[in-house]
């Protein structure tokens, strides 16, 4: 599987509004993507304003899919100038679970 692991650094009065527009990104990358396998919204409790994204796709072009798909348009039209610094992404491939594993968990993200 294919991973990624994004950094961003979101003005601090745009917060409340970054967390309410990037759940809608995440449940509808779980829910109406197949080749989404995870996607994680952490927040730094150390800097303020500061997120960080864990998704894992079938492969780098599901990711390429992903970005085509109405929530993610809609996530990053209203979030593109909300950041103070470049995003920061670490592309990656997943050791555990196997692939088999990943596809097994899949159901279980639509439990919100």
């Amino acid at each position: 599987m294919y991973a990624i692991f994004v950094t961003l650094n979101v003005q601090l009065d745009k917060i409340e509004e970054f967390e309410e527009v990037s759940l809608g990104d995440a449940q509808g990358s779980t829910r109406d993507e197949p080749e989404c396998f995870r996607f994680d919204i952490l927040k730094d409790p150390a800097i303020p304003g500061r997120y960080y994204l864990y998704e894992v796709y079938l492969n780098a072009e599901s990711l390429d899919k992903h970005r085509e798909t109405p929530h993610f348009q809609k996530w990053w039209s209203t979030v593109e100038d909300w950041f103070t610094e470049d995003l920061a992404k670490i592309d990656m491939e997943t050791v555990f679970p196997s692939n088999e594993g990943w596809e097994a968990q899949k159901p279980h993200l639509l439990n919100w």
